[in-house]
């Protein structure tokens, strides 16, 4: 969440745009099943999670290097291209319940009581 305070300087404006759009998007939109705590209000297909994910990833990179030195930028940046590898599970699931239907990993969609 550095993203906010590279921008603050610049335009809070944008800076507030930048939380909206980071905390916001994933808090509205996501794929059924995907996340364990419940499923937003509106659904999305898989790659749009990805997306999500990978727009997290390149605010935090280019934030770290506006923000802080070479030093902790490069760790964030290698963090950053780790990621991917290691949510590649997830993806995959992701990517194949469009192929599936509702939910992922073969998991229906819960309907409220």
């Amino acid at each position: 969440m550095c993203t906010p305070w590279a921008l603050w300087s610049h335009s809070i404006p944008l800076a507030i745009g930048a939380v909206l759009l980071l905390i916001g998007l994933p808090a509205v939109f996501s794929t059924p099943g995907d996340r364990p705590g419940g499923d937003a209000p509106v659904a999305v297909p898989g790659i749009v999670t990805i997306l999500l994910v990978v727009l997290h990833l390149v605010a935090a990179a280019a934030s770290a290097w506006a923000l802080w030195g070479t030093w902790i930028a490069a760790t964030v940046t290698v963090l950053c291209l780790v990621v991917p590898f290691t949510e590649l599970p997830r993806w995959r699931a992701l990517l194949s319940a469009a192929l599936e239907g509702p939910g992922i990993r073969g998991r229906t969609r819960r309907r409220p009581v």
